[in-house]
């Protein structure tokens, strides 16, 4: 992003960002490390452990896996070793080496060049690989020799022998490298993720046999403190380390009394002072409702808005004053009793002498503000005023805020618990509470366990059934989904939605079809990443009704600028058409690749279609600049002459979606693509904006607008993670009308979701439940929004009601 343009800035104070942002790839950042709390348990360990007779005392660095002093010898701290074994690298035993047994080889020439070295050597190229002597089989897969040997491509191993004999010149010289040799030389040193991902399928991963998976050394791991080892402790919930270390701050711990009672007062002392901080900073962790999580947790496995509330538990305890926090979205990803707690956490900021900006969407903790600034009226280029700037209360005045619409419906019923079911408060009508939620049933859709279709607006079409669902906190889980309607999965954050529905019935329907999974590409410690999987799992029943599985998630649509909208939902092929049955391309004999910027003959030669070139600076991060010689069109000169209705194709880039569609609106393909990205609501992005300037939100709606274009298809599940992350509550109506769209297609769409607006507007909700982590994994309640509304254990229900009565 370009530096702002600004004429003054005063009473600038100094300022912290949190983020949504994920955590780093290396899985060695964890949530230990992330709040600090690993520094101050390795600190207690090393100074009030129980340590066994004889066994000098220990400094804290020892009880890092990070560290030469703590790591583990034989797994270097990882917990985990890897190696490959005849069957991983040798899947099929019935092919030859000329068949490609061995599979872990590389493919295509250094496969062949391996191949020929051992037909020099005088290895039988030709028979079954399980019919080889053993010893061979070893030497070829094992071996750290290395061989060097002539190589006469296409010659017998006899021919070889003449050949040399003659002395003949060979092809040229050969070195040899074992299978496993090869695999792991390829692993360490490839700067490729591709080569990387594709040797790592050969490799086997297993538990440490030295420090059993702890990734210590056994000197450390000796060491207790309330009978457990550090690695034992940091595997524990924060919510049961509150209930360790609280009476130890107390000094009512049998602990605390026994090394007081053994005349270690040092011990007893250090023990309760760091167990007061460690109680201290679990408090806060626990308010902001992330008492589920272990320290030992990697922090690539937790979600932007977890770590964001993490990062905000370590500021609160940080005891500064006088700092400007900048929060983005922080509610992304919260229940709304979740919401509250971070309220909470904002107020001690607060409280202490600090400014909070937030950029938020959540109407309730707009509601919280002390000050409000709204910008609009509406999004991209139609945006960028400051519509009101003030106390809450004087939005209701401000023209043209859609957020005041949303934020001051007719209600003022705000407190815990409302409404009971006891409460009669009239409201906008003489009807009570309870009268208005009855009177809004919509959708009686029936009883997963029977298969009676009932009559209502819109009926489930069938069940589809998964049984003994294992993973994370789910133990032996059995859920049914209604076909052919919306439904919601909701529950607190951590109480395992995504668990059901984004990683388990993803991953069992994916299977039945026979889809292949896309993964999450990273950078990064691959072998080393925490791979969670689900344990147990089948479909029982539904899968006669699904041909195509769909999952619409947050991550990015490329990875590099040159990926874009455009490019992304294909209607850049039709635009690149357009371009090229002009009459001057037709003249020039252009066809549609001159268009594109990632092809040589039309792109700018200087930026290589980038738009941008890189400035180093000495001493400074390097900075980006737009191209000197095209201007950050992308295109060379002789490529920006044709014109489409005046406008040449760098122009159509910079386009907004709205203002493509009036522009387009003669060529029915583009236009229609078109219209499903404004209907979405991101019809002010522009055509050519990068992937990587998209948020997440964003770069969701982008894929159910894609999908949105296919509509013809029906009978696909579509699964969809929070698809309201980053959206205005105009914005979710929006959204709503495509779901429902989807599913009057003949389609399912099951999304995990916090907003209330769709849960209420939803046809089945699965509330799972209670809490969060191990008290979270079960099926509290299920059925239309109306009845789990009036659910009694449910923690969504008393939101629900509240969205429902208004």
């Amino acid at each position: 992003m370009p530096v702002p343009v600004v004429d003054e800035v005063e009473g600038l104070p100094p300022a912290v960002a949190l983020q949504q942002q994920r955590g780093g790839t290396s899985t060695r950042s964890s949530v230990g490390s992330v709040t600090t709390i690993s520094n101050l348990l390795r600190m207690l360990y090393s100074r009030a452990g129980d340590y066994p007779k004889g066994q000098g005392i220990i400094y804290a660095e020892a009880f890092s896996p990070n560290t030469a002093e703590g790591a583990c010898p034989q797994c270097s701290g990882l917990g985990r070793v890897y190696d490959a074994t005849e069957e991983s690298m040798v899947p099929d035993q019935n092919l030859t080496i000329r068949e490609r047994a061995i599979a872990a080889w590389p493919t295509a020439w250094g496969g062949q060049n391996l191949r020929d070295i051992l037909i020099t050597l005088g290895y039988n190229v030709d028979k079954p690989w399980k019919e080889l002597p053993k010893k061979d089989r070893d030497w070829i897969l094992f071996t750290d020799e290395q061989p060097q040997v002539p190589v006469y491509p296409g010659f017998t191993h006899e021919e070889v022998k003449r050949a040399v004999k003659q002395k003949m010149p060979p092809g040229y010289t050969g070195t040899f490298s074992s299978a496993r040799r090869n695999l792991f030389y390829t692993f360490t040193n490839t700067q490729s993720a591709q080569m990387k991902k594709r040797v790592q399928q050969f490799m086997v991963s297993s538990e440490c046999p030295m420090c059993g998976g702890k990734r210590l050394r056994k000197e450390s791991l000796s060491i207790k403190f309330s009978g457990m080892d550090i690695t034992e402790m940091s595997r524990q919930p924060l919510k049961k380390l509150l209930d360790i270390f609280k009476p130890c701050a107390d000094g009512t711990a049998d602990c605390i009394k026994a090394h007081h009672a053994a005349q270690h007062e040092e011990k007893a002392m250090v023990a309760q002072r760091i167990a007061e901080d460690l109680v201290a900073r679990l408090n806060v962790l626990l308010d902001l409702g992330l008492g589920y999580l272990t320290l030992e947790r990697s922090t690539p496995t937790l979600s932007p808005g977890e770590l964001q509330r993490l990062r905000l538990a370590t500021q609160v305890r940080s005891n500064l004053f006088g700092v400007v926090y900048v929060l983005d979205e922080p509610s992304a990803g919260l229940h709304p009793s979740d919401t509250e707690a971070l309220l909470r956490a904002l107020n001690k900021l607060k409280a202490s002498g600090n400014s909070l900006f937030v950029v938020e969407h959540e109407l309730d903790v707009i509601r919280a503000a002390d000050w409000v600034v709204d910008v609009g009226p509406a999004a991209g280029e139609k945006g960028g005023e400051v519509l009101y700037s003030g106390p809450l209360e004087g939005l209701k005045d401000a023209k043209g805020s859609k957020t005041a619409k949303y934020l001051f419906k007719s209600w003022s019923l705000v407190v815990d618990g409302w409404p009971k079911e006891s409460d009669t408060k009239q409201v906008n009508d003489k009807r009570t509470t309870k009268e208005i939620i009855n009177q809004k049933e919509r959708h009686i859709i029936g009883d997963p366990n029977n298969d009676q279709q009932p009559t209502a607006n819109r009926s489930a079409i069938g069940w589809l059934k998964l049984q003994g669902v294992t993973r994370n906190n789910l133990n032996n889980l059995d859920a049914a989904f209604p076909l052919g309607v919306l439904t919601s999965v909701t529950g607190v954050s951590g109480s395992g939605k995504s668990s059901l529905v984004s990683a388990a019935l993803v991953e069992l329907v994916a299977d039945y079809l026979g889809h292949e999974i896309e993964t999450e590409e990273e950078e990064g410690e691959l072998l080393h990443e925490e791979t969670v999987q689900t344990l147990g799992g089948k479909i029982t029943a539904g899968m006669e009704g699904i041909k195509r599985l769909v999952r619409v998630d947050q991550k990015p649509i490329g990875r590099t600028p040159r990926s874009n909208l455009a490019t992304y939902t294909g209607l850049f092929d039709g635009v690149r058409k357009l371009f090229a049955s002009t009459p001057t391309a037709r003249s020039r004999r252009y066809d549609a690749g001159r268009f594109s910027f990632n092809v040589g003959k039309g792109r700018c030669e200087n930026c290589e279609g980038e738009g941008f070139v890189m400035v180093e600076l000495l001493f400074l991060p390097s900075v980006y600049a737009p191209c000197p010689v095209c201007g950050g069109t992308r295109y060379n000169t002789k490529t920006l002459e044709v014109k489409y209705k005046d406008k040449n194709i760098a122009d159509v880039l910079r386009m907004t979606v709205d203002e493509a569609l009036a522009f387009f609106n003669e060529d029915p393909i583009i236009h229609r693509a078109l219209q499903m990205l404004h209907e979405v609501g991101l019809g002010y992005l522009r055509l050519g904006q990068p992937a990587t300037e998209l948020s997440g939100g964003e770069a969701q709606r982008i894929k159910l607008a894609t999908e949105l274009q296919r509509l013809g298809k029906g009978n696909t599940l579509y699964v969809l993670d929070e698809p309201t992350t980053g959206l205005h509550p105009s914005d979710v109506e929006k959204l709503v009308v495509q779901l429902n769209r989807l599913v009057d297609a003949g389609n399912t769409v099951i999304v995990v979701e916090h907003d209330m607006h769709v849960i209420a507007q939803s046809d089945w909700v699965i509330d799972i439940g209670p809490g969060a982590g191990e008290e979270g994994g079960r099926i509290v309640t299920q059925g239309t929004p109306q009845e789990v509304a009036n659910a009694k254990e449910s923690k969504t229900a008393v939101y629900l009601k509240r969205e429902l009565a208004f």
